[in-house]
């Protein structure tokens, strides 16, 4: 007996880009961004087989909270340019945001654009109180994006024994 689950996972556009759900064949890109130590200085570098544990992981939060993460497409060309997140961690009521550009797109605004998308999406239509996202102290990068979006440093934390930064923002 073959039972199809499915699972919705909403789809959000911007001017430049199409958030959607993850798919198989995104996560050749997926690998292959975590597996170079450039790209996944602040996130931690995975081999293969790792990658695709958190690949799977990042899918499966859909149907474990009803918040997860996409894939970013460019709009107009399709092509796949790294993945945005809205989920909670084990045990938090707070829902964290993360994002992830492949190394051929940084500097494009890509993070930014996908992640006021997604926080719009928490506010607005989930109706989140608030956001949270965690950055490792040198990730410059992301500590711009969060604070382009209107987040403030909250705290120093500790995230799977690495101390991070914890930026909040609250629905207004």
């Amino acid at each position: 007996m073959n039972q199809a689950f499915t699972t919705s996972v909403p789809h959000l556009c911007t001017e430049r880009l199409t958030l959607r759900e993850y798919r198989v064949e995104d996560f050749e890109l997926f690998a292959d961004h975590l597996s170079h130590a450039e790209s996944s200085a602040h996130l931690g570098s995975a081999d293969r087989a790792t990658a695709w544990r958190i690949f799977g992981s990042h899918a499966g939060l859909w149907v474990l909270g009803g918040a997860g993460w996409w894939s970013i497409e460019d709009g107009q060309t399709g092509q796949l340019v790294g993945n945005v997140g809205a989920f909670f961690r084990d045990g938090s009521t707070v829902m964290e945001m993360g994002w992830n550009t492949y190394r051929a797109f940084w500097g494009k605004g890509i993070a930014y654009e996908a992640a006021g998308a997604v926080l719009n999406y928490a506010f607005e239509v989930r109706r989140e109180p608030k956001v949270r996202a965690l950055i490792a102290s040198g990730n410059e990068s992301s500590r711009r994006v969060a604070e382009r979006l209107g987040m403030t440093y909250e705290m120093e934390t500790e995230l799977h024994d690495k101390r991070v930064n914890s930026y909040i923002r609250e629905r207004t």
